[in-house]
């Protein structure tokens, strides 16, 4: 028995080194041969952490080339600035018959333009951007497709102007950089990941005229939104910054012929290369001054009689089978019209609360019955059937109302 003895010994160390290998294989399992499955199991911690939405993390692809020019759909639908108002933003949506009472798509293959100005004035811009994202997943199931604009306030803060930002959109960062910081930690727990790249690095730890105590929400607004920022990379840089459906051309201010010339596609391009972080800190020229793309008000005065129609019958005219202009930025407080013979429609009605806390309207273009508005304003719950049979935006309200008005509660 005594002769077995070594051999028992070595198979039993044997045995205790295969345990420990398996262990080895078992923990590398954990982290070195499984990086992206974790990192993507954080990141979608960290999202429901900061917006109550379940959004897995999609497959990293490469950079696709952004679509300028659409074909036109059967139905098109537009709304305009939403300004942090998430609340506002939902009856938008619903108004249009594009989410259910759960919050989910149901707009078929709809095709939706959202105009930009997601940010400023309210409280939730983080939490709309994270519902558009989800809508866009949704609706692309569907056959549909959500498309979003960059605003002359997405602009502003990716440089840093937060001139008009809100207390509680302030704190909404901060819980934002609370939970973005501890899906950094739990990442770094993990050897067979890489280091995450620290959203602060450079940015000053106090301001100039800036109470203290918001020092830390204005670092962590910085860091989110700056070109290259976590924030902006994932939600504003795949934006476009104009658009062409059919016959509708879509930008936030206005264009000008000499931004076609320059070109619509290198426009969006450019700007995406921007907010990505390769074209420096400063926003394209296009994107600043009060002749940019996104700040232009020449067709968007409230009084039609003031919009520089042959100006924009010019520019239009530059554009290949363009009809109309349709812009935000402008609030039309009578809800959304059209000027210069309809080719300028203006549909930012200042729905936030942030702003005149107006009645949600969109615009619908029917590719059968054309353009109509869809409006929650109560005024018109007796000229529905009297408005079916007007043409053009201009005839319920002189140089201003709405063609065809179709109320919902």
């Amino acid at each position: 028995m005594n002769l077995h003895m070594p051999h028992c010994r070595t198979h039993q160390r044997s045995t205790n080194h295969q345990k420990m290998e398996r262990q080895n294989q078992s923990s590398s399992l954990t982290c070195e041969n499984l990086p992206s499955f974790l990192s993507s199991f954080v990141d979608t911690f960290v999202d429901f952490s900061v917006s109550g939405l379940f959004l897995p993390q999609q497959q990293q692809i490469p950079q696709q080339p952004l679509q300028t020019h659409y074909p036109s759909p059967n139905r098109l639908v537009a709304i305009g600035d939403l300004h942090g108002d998430l609340e506002k933003s939902k009856q938008a949506f619903r108004l249009a018959g594009l989410i259910d009472g759960s919050d989910r798509w149901c707009g078929g293959s709809t095709t939706v333009v959202q105009i930009g100005d997601v940010l400023d004035r309210g409280g939730e811009e983080l939490k709309i951007l994270y519902f558009l994202e989800k809508l866009k997943r949704e609706a692309v199931k569907s056959g549909g497709q959500l498309i979003t604009l960059n605003g002359n306030h997405e602009i502003m803060n990716i440089e840093g102007d937060f001139r008009y930002v809100t207390k509680k959109a302030l704190e909404e960062f901060d819980v934002w950089a609370y939970w973005y910081d501890i899906g950094n930690k739990m990442k770094s727990l993990c050897h067979g990941l890489e280091i995450p790249k620290n959203p602060f690095h450079g940015i000053p730890p106090s301001f100039h005229r800036v109470p203290e105590e918001f020092s830390h929400s204005i670092r962590a607004r910085i860091a989110a939104l700056r070109p290259d920022g976590p924030i902006s990379r994932r939600f504003l840089a795949n934006n476009l910054t104009v658009l062409v459906v059919g016959d509708s051309v879509f930008v936030h201010g206005g264009l000008l012929e000499k931004h076609v010339d320059y070109g619509l596609q290198r426009i969006n391009d450019e700007v995406r290369d921007w907010i990505n972080g390769l074209m420096g800190q400063r926003a394209p020229e296009y994107c600043r001054g009060r002749n940019a793309v996104v700040w232009l008000r020449k067709f968007s005065d409230e009084f039609a009689k003031n919009c520089d129609c042959s100006l924009l019958e010019h520019v239009l005219a530059t554009i290949p089978g363009a009809k109309r202009m349709i812009m935000g930025h402008t609030i039309q407080e009578i809800g959304i019209n059209g000027a210069c013979d309809n080719r300028a429609i203006r549909i930012d009605v200042g729905m936030s609360k942030g702003c005149i806390n107006g009645l949600p309207e969109v615009l619908e273009i029917d590719r059968n019955s054309g353009l109509r508005v869809l409006t929650s304003n109560p005024m018109y719950q007796n000229k529905n059937q009297y408005a079916q049979t007007k043409e053009g935006l201009g005839l319920l309200i002189p140089e201003h109302g709405p063609k065809q008005v179709e109320v919902k509660a």
